[in-house]
């Protein structure tokens, strides 16, 4: 049960997927999808910042190469402006429908990316966060756990993988966002499953498959 305000919802289940530059998310969520529907769950596969019209404008322009000289708070803010949209116009009809919602990154990227690599505080960037999101938290998280140098690699490889703005970015400050991403795993260590990602996609995939099943049967009355 998750509550916004005054508002209880009874949702189906919220996982959110997180890591680096090239952790391989996309590719793991997609598969995921595909094997939750055979099972006969209703599934939603969504991303951040983007998933509806206004949250995707407001991805375009934080992931602009040509954007550099942006503010760090601009950045936290507009992620945050971002999410609050898709979580109201998404992810929650989705969760009161009772479906499991496999969302491509949530509040654990802005503590990481803006809170710990860029210097804000998870703090102060958890304070943006909470205003746009409420109480609403994923009930698991899978961290993809890449060594920065390896992801990196994935996406100078990959075939029509477009580089954006965090691509850029430095080999310090991409080291940054995994130990903000390992200081979260310490800090909640309930919610959040670190998978190691440096291997295989199907080894990885495996992993991330058995931590979910766990989680599914140990919480299936709560789908509906």
């Amino acid at each position: 049960m998750i509550r916004i305000g005054a508002e209880v919802l009874n949702t189906g289940l919220f996982i959110s997927f997180e890591g680096g530059e090239g952790a391989g998310k996309t590719t793991i969520i997609g598969r995921l999808q595909q094997e939750l529907m055979k099972r006969n769950y209703r599934v939603l596969m969504t991303r951040e910042p983007g998933g509806i019209p206004i949250a995707e404008k407001i991805r375009g322009i934080i992931l602009d190469r040509e954007h550099t000289m942006m503010d760090e708070r601009t950045e936290a803010l507009l992620y945050a402006a971002a999410r609050r949209q898709h979580l109201v116009e998404k992810v929650m009809p989705a969760l009161q429908n009772g479906s499991i919602v496999l969302c491509d990154r949530f509040i654990d990227s802005s503590l990481a990316y803006q809170g710990v690599a860029r210097g804000l505080g998870i703090e102060q960037v958890w304070s943006i966060n909470e205003f746009a999101i409420g109480e609403l938290m994923p009930d698991l998280t899978i961290y993809l756990d890449v060594t920065p140098s390896i992801g990196l690699q994935r996406i100078a490889s990959a075939q029509g993988r477009e580089i954006n703005r965090l691509d850029l970015e430095s080999n310090t400050f991409h080291e940054s966002v995994r130990q903000g991403y390992l200081m979260l795993c310490e800090k909640f260590p309930e919610r959040i499953v670190k998978v190691n990602a440096d291997g295989e996609p199907s080894e990885v995939y495996e992993q991330v498959i058995f931590a979910i099943s766990n989680y599914l049967s140990e919480n299936n009355e709560r789908l509906s």
